[in-house]
């Protein structure tokens, strides 16, 4: 969905080179439209065409419930997006930061004309517009961050260092920070050693057999989820019962999960079979291919067949398809674990 929580910022000098201008001159054009959805609360993505700058400076965005329309994001959250990034240089900030509310001034007694609620589900296209969107989610955050990141046998360096940069001022502020990772993360020692940079007890880390996808919670009132493989798009949540179901859904992994430093979660059975070796036999007879049992479970490919064949020796099965078989009939699948 989106790397550790980190990001880069929104460009403010201006669109793309055949529609020029930067966001504090928005086009007559631009600002005609952006009145119109905000007074009607949506507007059709081919009447925008003519106004490349409202998209380019996240004016609108896509109606989560019709891919033709788009709707207008409100005009105090986009002037909140524009002054995160901005405040980081104080002197170039206050010169653009009066700018901005001259801008947007026109828009807000449109704006607060409007007694229904904002859009509960915003559909964030690009790492860009994903990251901006954590960023200032994680920078009003002042409670507790809940985090799922479910990935490989091994993050790259520059991604841990990303994540120690964006979790220090957290702390700093005395948030909580609750994060899930696969057990295979025990076995990363880059990994570890980011662990072993915070001994604050408001940090806990725990690990769990089986993660299906990121998730990021902050302060109970906004949660972030991906809804494409490539990550490329993600939904910011902000109904409150729809983030309520997340947080038991967080609630109920992270009571089954380990403590990152609690020991080896994986232990042996007397029939030779571990449980990481039960974790893959459920998913190979629910049907999943090498490459999402791995994923899943948070370990490369060729680890995970490695474990398969292990399976396979220890049931005697001499195929793939016996080995489903032989699963299936050895009740290993009945134990607790």
């Amino acid at each position: 969905m989106f790397r550790t929580l980190g990001g880069g910022d929104l460009a403010t000098n201006g669109t793309k080179a055949t529609h020029p201008h930067a966001v504090t001159e928005l086009c007559e054009e631009g600002s005609r439209l952006y009145a119109h959805a905000l007074r009607t609360g949506r507007i059709q993505r081919a009447d925008v065409e003519s106004a490349p700058c409202l998209m380019e400076f996240a004016l609108l965005h896509p109606d989560p419930d019709d891919a033709n329309w788009l709707r207008p994001v409100p005009p105090s959250v986009a002037l909140a997006q524009r002054l995160h990034p901005i405040e980081r240089e104080i002197t170039e900030s206050r010169r653009h930061s009066i700018a901005l509310t001259e801008v947007f001034e026109p828009f807000m007694a449109l704006s607060a004309r409007e007694t229904a609620p904002t859009h509960s589900i915003t559909v964030l296209e690009g790492l860009d517009r994903i990251n901006a969107a954590l960023d200032l989610a994680t920078s009003q955050c002042r409670t507790e961050v809940l985090a799922v990141q479910p990935g490989g046998h091994r993050s790259p360096e520059n991604r841990l260092l990303e994540a120690l940069e964006r979790d220090r001022p957290l702390i700093e502020r005395g948030v909580r920070i609750r994060t899930l990772y696969q057990h295979t993360a025990r076995y990363v020692p880059d990994r570890l050693a980011y662990v072993d940079q915070f001994t604050d007890g408001k940090v806990e880390y725990r690990t769990i057999d089986e993660l299906v996808e990121r998730l990021i919670i902050c302060d109970e009132t906004v949660a972030f989820i991906p809804i494409r493989d490539d990550r490329q798009v993600a939904l910011e949540l902000r109904h409150p019962g729809l983030v309520r179901y997340l947080i038991k859904v967080f609630e109920f992994m992270w009571n089954r999960a380990v403590p990152l430093r609690a020991g080896t979660p994986y232990e042996t059975d007397p029939d030779g079979i571990t449980d990481i070796q039960h974790s893959i036999a459920k998913l190979l007879v629910e049907g999943h291919v090498d490459e999402a049992i791995a994923r899943r479970l948070g370990m490369n490919v060729r680890t995970c067949r490695a474990h398969i064949a292990k399976l396979a020796t220890a049931l005697g099965s001499g195929s793939r398809a016996q080995l489903g078989y032989l699963i299936a009939q050895s009740g290993i699948l009945e134990r607790e674990h």
